[in-house]
This record gives C-alpha cells, structure tokens and sequence, in this order.
C-alpha cells in the first residue's frame, strides 16, 4: 500500500509550482483530481516543444507533472459549477489552489468557505508572496521570484550582471516544500482530527532554496558573492577544461584534494594539502589551481572522472541534459518512468527517492481535458439528465 493510498485530493492549481506539489502526491497513491476550467485548461496544456500536442491541449509543460491525476472541467464562475466543487470538497482530504488572493472568495475557493464544508480538511494556497505582506496581492512568476530574492544576483560569473537559472527550479522548490507541508499536515491530523490551512509562498521557498546565503548575509551584512564554475577559495571545488571536455571537480576537503593531487600525480602536493585544515586550502588556491589546470589536459574528462571516482575524489564531466538521460547510472534508476500504457506513453520524472516497498510509481498517463469529468460527477450521483444540463449550460465539459 503506497503511503497516501486512499487519499483526495482537489488539485485546483495552474503552472509548475501547484501542479508538481499535487503530482508528487500523486505518485505516492493520492488520488489527484485536477479542475480546470471549462473554456481553457491548465495554460501549460500549450506549452512544449511539439506543437502538435499543444495544439491538441496535451503538451509537454502539462504533461511533465500531470501524470496519475484525473481532469475534471468546471466553470467555477458558475453558481452550478462552485456548487460541484463544494460537493468535492465534501468527499476530499485536502485542496491545493494557486488563485489570485483577490478571487478566491468570488470562486468559491476560499479557505474559510472549503473548511466550512469539510472541517477537516488540509487547504494549502500557493502564492508568489503569501497570503500575508504587503506583495500579498501582486503576482510573480519563478523568474521574478528569483529577481526579489536575490537569486539572480548570486547566479553566474564575478563580473557578469546578475543571471537568472535557467530551470524553474523555484517552482519545483516551491511545489516540494507545499508537498512537504501538506504530508506533514496529514500525519497532524491523524494525531488531532484537525484540518489546517497551509500558506506555501514562493518568496520563502527561494530562500530556503538559498539557504546559507541567507544565513551568511544576516550573518554578515554581505552577501556571498557569485564566482560562475570557479569557487573562489578551494581550486579543487572548480571547472576545468581538459583534453577532451571539461569536468567539474568536487575535491573539497583537505582528504578529497589530497586524492585529486594524488590522482593527478603530485604525491608531494597530496602530503602538503592533507595536512592542512578546509580554511587553510585558500592560501595556496593560486598554486594548486595552476598545477590542475596542466595536469588536466593530459586526459579526457570521462577518463579522469573514472580514475576521480575510483580515489573517491567527486568529479564528473561537464555534459547536457540529454546526453545525462542515457546513462547508466539514470537508465538503472526508477527516476524516470513509463507514464502511460498507449502509444503515447513516454518516460517522465517521478520522484527524487525510492522505497524499498510501495514507493513512488506511475500507473496512468497525463489527462486530457475534462477526461473524468463524468465519470467524477456520476460518483456524487448526478443523473444522465442532470449531466447533459450541464453539459449544455456549458458549466461542465468532458
């Protein structure tokens, strides 16, 4: 039994963030139901590189983290619409939705109004800000949330303006950190009966996401300054070009250097460095970081990461995405599964940790959309007749 087998949840959110939250919960056994609205869906329906797939509402910026959810479209501007929802709600542990804070109570979406009808339930709204501050109302995207947190500013070379990640990685970060609380919130009401309301914002998310720079600069009054592929103290914990590619060094400790010099064929540097303490490294950076830089170039970056990782000095060649995909390493992991069982099934990212029982897993494709609607609303035990109402009123589609 996977842990949250046996679990609703009303997935009423938009993007990256809010989605990834409920799918991880998904892939743990949550039964996720995603509600969209009836003229347009998710907006990432659209969104990918196969223009034929958002054409047909199904692309990969949806499909990327909708996997093992049902799809249910409602018009929820519709007084019959809100009406179904708040019938979901009555049978669902928790809801997650990323509105604006102006319309949630003109939705029907607000927290007082959902726990009013299901008391116990685990409500947790996704925000750029928060529901609290004065940017509580304004909105944001993961790119302007790494702008206001500093996270550009801590991105890229010494000398460049201030670089933005590529990835979304505050979305994710933000979807983990609401998946999280919602996890911990269910394991509370096993213990109190008690429902909760959960503020999950991806200002806060960014600086846990930047955790020690955080620390450091309240610390210090100044923030850790970027330094790009070079760190700016250890010549061990650096880029390098190679004969063939360039590899990144994760030689660290005195230990871990002393086995690079080792590696690198310098066993009188290897005595020197292992003798010294992790703060000392920096005051022979200049001499260490012109020794690797030669010694380097004799081979390869996949020859020396194998001979790196087999001194256990952490080292891996510089490689892209798709090249990372087809490893062995990723192949012989459950990180990527089949999502789906037709012909358009494809392999997706399920989760960052394994179980040794019941873990995370796929067992359906994305939905399209409106998919289950009928199927969902048959369960409250709406009649042919009251469905087709609605289908023609255009409060519901399939």
């Amino acid at each position: 039994m996977q842990a949250f087998e046996g679990l609703r949840v009303l997935d009423v959110t938009h993007i990256f963030a809010g989605p990834f939250s409920t799918y991880q919960l998904a892939v743990m056994g949550a039964e996720v139901i995603k509600v969209e609205a009836v003229q347009a869906g998710d907006i990432m329906r659209q969104v990918g590189p196969d223009a034929q797939l958002n054409e047909q509402a199904m692309g990969l910026g949806f499909q990327a983290q909708a996997s093992n959810k049902k799809a249910i479209a409602l018009d929820l501007k519709d007084s019959q619409g809100r009406a179904i929802l708040h019938q979901l709600v009555k049978t669902a542990d928790v809801v997650v939705q990323n509105y604006a804070t102006g319309c949630l109570a003109e939705l029907g979406l607000d927290a007082p109004t959902l726990r009013a009808i299901k008391p116990d339930l685990i409500y947790c709204s996704i925000s750029g800000y928060g529901r609290t501050g004065p940017k509580s109302h304004d909105p944001a995207y993961d790119i302007v949330i790494q702008a206001f947190t500093g996270i550009m500013c801590a991105n890229g070379e010494a000398d460049s303006a201030p670089v933005r990640v590529g990835p979304a990685m505050v979305d994710y970060g933000t979807g983990a950190q609401a998946a999280f609380a919602i996890s911990a919130a269910l394991y509370r009401r096993l213990a109190t009966g008690e429902g909760c309301e959960i503020d999950v914002a991806m200002s806060d998310a960014a600086l846990m996401l930047l955790n020690y720079h955080v620390v450091s600069t309240l610390s210090t009054g100044n923030a850790p300054m970027p330094h790009g592929n070079r760190d700016p103290d250890l010549a061990g914990y650096s880029a390098y070009p190679t004969a063939k590619g360039d590899i990144m060094l994760g030689a660290y400790t005195p230990r871990q250097l002393a086995g690079l010099m080792t590696v690198l064929g310098s066993q009188t540097r290897a005595e020197q460095v292992a003798a010294l303490e992790l703060g000392q490294l920096a005051t022979r950076r200049h001499e260490d970081e012109a020794f690797i830089s030669q010694a380097l170039l004799a081979k390869s970056a996949s020859e020396w990461e194998q001979l790196l990782n087999a001194a256990h000095v952490p080292a891996a060649r510089i490689k892209p995405i798709e090249e990372a995909l087809l490893t062995a390493q990723i192949q012989q992991r459950s990180v990527l599964q089949i999502a789906g069982a037709d012909a358009a099934a494809r392999l997706t990212p399920v989760s960052g940790f394994t179980y040794d029982v019941d873990g995370p897993a796929l067992t359906s494709g994305a939905p399209k959309h409106g998919e289950h609607t009928v199927e969902l609303l048959e369960q409250l035990g709406l009649s042919p007749a009251q469905l087709e109402q609605l289908l023609q009123a255009g409060v519901i589609k399939s």
